[in-house]
């Protein structure tokens, strides 16, 4: 008789999240090799790779089995779950299947899933269960002796599931399995139940032990060498058939039984064709309803209109052509939908993008105002996004305010219904840095060694290497191993776990919406921190489930925009007609300077220089150079350059491309050029012509010559045109259809530029402001809109509690800075504060401040960092007392608050000022230290610069300062420069040792540069943050690409940079004591020095006036003595003076 073959009914996959090593196409592999005809993934609760599983298993001819093992809890609280798997014997079995792993998650108030065990109870046709071994719940009563219990549970288990309940054995070696076996085969006899075996897989083969415990002391935070740690068998690799008939010889039923479970189910997860809901209205059809609200569009877009770009015989024509082939494709229900949600945001003024990607091609989408860019104003292509001759569904990605972008997805949520709307699954993997850090931490690895194992991985976001790759590149890795056994082990096991699932999420902007609850469709998700389920299958596969996808992004520029035109309208001020005729040349011009800091897509320092070169004075140069702006295209923008200043001179192969290359002096741009050049020279319809340029973008051999041969004969046809110009022609567009870019998205993108540049170029101060309040948690941003702010001579208004606002604000032509913005305060508890000022008036003093405000919201260190950055300067002008004193005011704060809350006066309301507590004693700041507490609580040099005073005494010709770079930097040239070192980030260098990058900040602003290892190790403690130094910059320049380095470095005081001066102005603060600053003056006229000269000292005094002393010697006066005198108390500048 022959052997019975097994079918292992309990592979758990990688989807089971750290849990196993298994992928399927591992298991696919190995059902082809062991020539196994079935198998069942029972992954933990869930069905992520459901239809994954599916579609890999089938397409190989193996029979997946549908099924899901779960963790069942009674309804009470604190119940621990036993374990038990279902299996899907038919459609309807799957979809409860599905249900019940969605209510896993779904009920899972805690976030961690589990199934109520009522919900197992019932419905349960179609469905076949397992008791779960060792870990189910008969199996628990039986460890606890309760054998009458234990028959219980599986007589209800079997009338729930009738002639479905298998009795599961499993034999993974554990304890509780051999003490349960016994008693599970006699209840299974007992209760003429069959048996039936399964192995629990979690890895391959036998050596992958030590990798999966690894795997399991990552997700539990537990480490290899501790003795009571969670880990498997290991024996519960992937066994063959024959060692599985082996392991239950004796009991060969158990074997036989999986082949009959198999046999009995006979579902597996289907793809299906796009699925939307309905959208009819008033008893029209989807593409009546279309149709109407499409003429109603274009008719108001027409009479809205500045201008037509075309006879309105055209927009008609063209509008039924595309509505024509929507209609065809059957797809009015998509664009109904999206126009729907886009209307409604529009009309709750919620800002809404003017487009992204190919979508503006369409002129249905502008006129349903999806789109906001007119399509035959820029030969914009509706085949580029809806091709009649590839049936795709259609993909508009929707830009929205990323403040209010919830809105728009609730209003969705409610007119569809919350369960026919989902977000959708994201998997994050273990990659190669992270994997080699988790496997270093389990097997307690010095923090150290693993740190600089890491950092042997280059970081690449978009492309993260594979581990394999960067140890092969890293000569380094093999010096590790050498050194130490460990590391070769580390990277064993690290190798084995790379790219498995680590966690689940939720993707960004993707929704599904479907025509009926979509736990018809796929299972559901719940991540607790999203506001809606997600869809257990990925992107791909809930696509390929039937589901239709629909993006809504968060856009930060629209916010910035809306918020920019709040702050002008407030004040009774609104933007020009040009906002709308987008011909504003006041804004080209400040584009063509390169001032563009804040400007959408074109803020980059080398987009900057390339708009300086090719200055643009219209949106289709902005539209060229953003397509252009990119690796690849980028060496044709002198091309363009010339082209643009001499038209006339521009060659074209034929006279017939002229009218398609005109715009971009002859240079094929855009992939739509790519296409209309086909249709123009060869005749293609602009469907086969995108089809050639997708041809031509994967560069596929057969379909090229194919292709070619077809162009040439076109042109022969169409033009009467030679082979061998034909085949030129062909080459031009070839090299441009791989890296063209897509028209439709820059156009878009250019608009959503030429409005921020609009803005800074009419508004500067209202751009700015908003800008800064999109940034408020950015210190790096604000920073660079700071400096802005000053290079355009815009005043910024000093953090002040009595004035400011909790966030950026606009006032009297000036920038008001949030208080919120102050690093350890918070926006929210800023909001508090202005709310309590407007309710109550303008606080007296600093003890009126603590007694009003809620010390939940304003604790010690909110009160040390207004106290740094000068919030109470208003009650008090010396910020050392007031920041002494924080601690007292936050005590002040809560014992004021616990009055109120026990309905008593405030704890010093009617006390005379004596009685309060007097603010510590402090000395005053000098001008370095002021500046320092102000850099720690707003995160740089605010109210001044610690280089201002120096840079007047500096030789100026020979510093090159932050804002000069540009101008002055020359390739091969070095240049001086002065600055406080503001960051420094240190790498390995590859060939040992370490570099670092060098952020230096100067009067002017920041600018960033290398350090190479050798002038790093010898200037290390120099180049520390917050000290001054002198650096001797190398420049490579590369046309816009300019890249420093630092060559030679000094301390600032000992860089002899300075101009000859006279003498040195020493300004005090009020209440200095001026004996401190006689010890530092009586040392300065004794120093031998050829820079002497004299000093005066400002006293102001009490009552306002201001005394000047002329003190009797003459002094040093160097760059060194002045460094001296500014770290006396009490001073709060000193100004070099040229010589009398």
């Amino acid at each position: 008789m022959p052997e019975s073959p097994f079918i292992h009914l309990a592979i758990r996959s990688s989807y089971s999240l750290l849990e196993s090593m298994i992928s399927p196409k591992d298991v696919k592999a190995w059902c082809e090799e062991h020539l196994v005809p079935a198998v069942a993934i029972t992954d933990r609760n869930n069905l992520f790779g459901a239809l994954e599983i599916s579609l890999t298993l089938s397409g190989a001819g193996i029979q997946p089995i549908m099924a899901c093992c779960f963790d069942v809890v009674e309804d009470v609280p604190r119940a621990e779950p036993s374990r038990l798997s279902l299996y899907a014997q038919n459609e309807t079995g799957y979809r409860r299947l599905m249900y019940l792993s969605s209510r896993a998650y779904l009920d899972a108030a805690d976030g961690v899933p589990k199934l109520s065990r009522a919900l197992v109870m019932e419905q349960t046709d179609g469905l076949i269960v397992l008791t779960g071994g060792a870990e189910g719940e008969v199996a628990k009563h039986l460890l606890k002796g309760r054998v009458a219990d234990a028959r219980t549970e599986l007589s209800t288990l079997a009338s729930a599931y009738p002639g479905r309940c298998y009795v599961e054995i499993t034999r993974h070696g554990t304890p509780d399995e051999r003490a349960v076996e016994e008693g599970l085969i006699q209840l299974a006899y007992e209760l003429e139940l069959p048996l039936v075996a399964t192995h629990d897989a979690r890895f391959m083969k036998k050596s992958d032990a030590q990798a999966h415990d690894a795997m399991m002391c990552i997700s539990n935070g537990e480490y290899l060498g501790q003795p009571d740690r969670k880990q498997v068998s290991a024996q519960q690799y992937l066994k063959s058939p024959s060692e599985m008939r082996l392991l239950f010889a004796d009991l060969p039923e158990a074997i036989e039984n999986t082949v009959e479970i198999a046999q009995r189910c006979s579902v597996k997860a289907e793809t299906h064709k796009p699925i939307l809901p309905n959208f009819s209205n008033e008893g029209r059809s989807e593409a009546e309803e279309l149709r109407k609200q499409a003429l109603e569009g274009l008719e108001f877009r027409l009479k809205e209109a500045d201008q037509l770009y075309a006879e309105r015989e055209t927009y008609f024509e063209r509008l039924d052509y595309e509505l024509g082939i929507i209609e065809r494709m059957g797809f009015p229900g998509y664009f109904l939908i999206v126009s729907d949600f886009i209307k409604w945001a529009k009309d709750q003024g919620i800002p809404v993008g003017p487009g992204r990607g190919s979508g503006a091609g369409s002129l249905v989408a502008w006129v349903l105002l999806i789109t906001d860019l007119d399509p035959l104003r820029f030969d914009l292509l509706f085949e580029r996004f809806l091709n009649p001759e590839r049936v795709s569904m259609p993909d508009f990605d929707v830009d929205f305010c990323q403040e209010r972008r919830g809105e728009v997805i609730r209003y969705v949520r409610d007119k569809y219904g919350a369960d026919s709307v989902a977000m959708i699954i994201t998997f994050g993997t273990l990659q190669a840095k992270a994997v080699v850090r988790d496997v270093g931490r389990v097997m307690q690895m010095p923090y150290g060694q693993v740190d600089r194992l890491a950092k042997l991985i280059p970081f690449n976001p978009a492309n993260p290497p594979k581990l394999q790759e960067a140890i092969d590149d890293e000569p380094k890795f093999y010096e590790e191993m050498d050194a130490d056994e460990r590391v070769g082990e580390l990277l064993k096991i690290a190798l084995k776990l790379e790219g498995k699932y680590r966690n689940a999420g939720t993707h960004a902007a993707g929704v599904v919406i479907g025509d009926r609850p979509l736990v018809e469709l796929v299972p559901l998700y719940n991540d607790p921190r999203a506001d809606l389920p997600a869809t257990q299958f990925n992107m791909k596969y809930a696509e390929m489930a039937g589901l239709v996808k629909f993006d809504f992004l968060g856009l930060k520029t629209l916010t910035v925009i809306d918020r920019a035109l709040k702050f002008i309208r407030r004040d009774g001020k609104d933007v020009g007609p040009e906002w709308k005729s987008l011909d504003d040349q006041d804004t080209y011009d400040m584009m063509g300077g390169g001032d563009t800091l804040g400007v959408f897509q074109l803020e980059g320092a080398g987009m900057r220089d390339t708009l300086k070169k090719v200055r643009p004075h219209s949106l289709e140069d902005v539209i060229a150079i953003i397509s252009l702006y990119r690796p690849g295209p980028m060496e044709n923008i002198p091309v363009y350059i010339e082209g643009k200043e001499n038209p006339e001179g521009v060659q074209y192969a034929h006279p017939d491309l002229k009218p398609v290359l005109e715009a971009t002096y002859g240079v094929p741009v855009y992939q739509e050029q790519v296409m209309r050049m086909a249709q123009e020279i060869a005749g293609y319809s602009l469907g086969d012509a995108d089809l050639l340029r997708r041809a031509m973008g994967k560069k596929k051999l057969e379909e090229m010559i194919a292709q070619r041969q077809r162009f040439v004969e076109g042109a022969a046809k169409n033009k009467g045109m030679e082979a061998p110009l034909a085949n030129e022609i062909f080459d031009t567009m070839e090299k441009f259809a791989g890296y063209g870019f897509n028209k439709s998205h820059a156009a878009a993108y250019a608009l959503i530029g030429y409005h921020t540049g609009y803005l800074k170029r009419h508004f500067t101060v209202e751009f700015l402001a908003a800008s800064m309040s999109l940034d408020l948690g950015n210190t790096d941003k604000l920073a660079a809109f700071f400096q802005e702010a000053k290079r355009l001579k815009i005043p910024v208004i000093a953090p002040d509690v009595n004035s400011s606002t909790a966030d950026f604000d606009v006032r009297d032509g000036a920038i008001v800075y949030a208080l919120g913005a102050l690093k350890g305060v918070g926006l929210e508890a800023m909001k508090h504060v202005v709310a309590i000022r407007e309710q109550d008036g303008p606080f007296k003093d600093i003890y009126d401040f603590a007694e009003r405000v809620d010390p939940k919201h304003v604790n010690k260190k909110a009160f040390e960092s207004l106290a740094k950055a000068g919030a109470f300067d208003c009650f008090d002008k010396n910020r050392a007392r007031v920041l002494a004193g924080a601690p007292m005011l936050a005590q002040m704060a809560a014992s004021a608050a616990e009055d109120r809350m026990g309905g008593q006066g405030g704890l010093f309301g009617d006390a005379e000022p004596a009685l309060r507590p007097v603010l510590p004693s402090a000395k005053a700041w000098n001008g370095q230290q002021k500046l320092d507490e102000e850099f720690r609580s707003i995160g740089f040099y605010f109210s001044g610069h610690p280089l201002d005073d120096v840079l007047s005494g500096l030789d100026r010709e020979r510093i090159t300062l932050a804002m000069e770079i540009e101008e002055r930097a020359s390739d091969g040239k070095p240049i001086e420069m002065i600055g406080i070192v503001r960051l420094r980030s240190d790498k390995p260098a590859r060939n040992g040792g370490k570099f670092a990058f060098l952020t230096l900040s100067d009067p002017t602003g920041e600018v960033e540069m290398m350090v190479f290892p050798e002038t790093l190790s010898q200037n290390y403690d120099l180049l520390q943050v917050g000290n001054a130094v002198a650096v001797t910059v190398g420049v490579k320049r590369n046309g816009e690409e300019i890249r420093l380095n630092a060559e030679r470095v000094l301390p600032l005081e000992s860089a002899r940079l300075s101009r000859g001066m006279g003498a040195l102005k020493v300004r005090l603060a009020v209440g200095a004591n001026p004996a401190e600053i006689a010890g530092v003056v009586g040392h300065l006229a004794k120093l031998p020095d050829t820079e002497r000269g004299d000093i005066l000292v400002e006293v102001p005094l009490e009552d306002g006036r201001l005394v000047i002393l002329k003190l009797p010697a003459t002094y040093t006066i160097s760059l060194k003595a002045q460094r001296a005198l500014k770290d006396v108390p009490g001073v709060e500048r000193v100004e070099p003076l040229k010589a009398a």
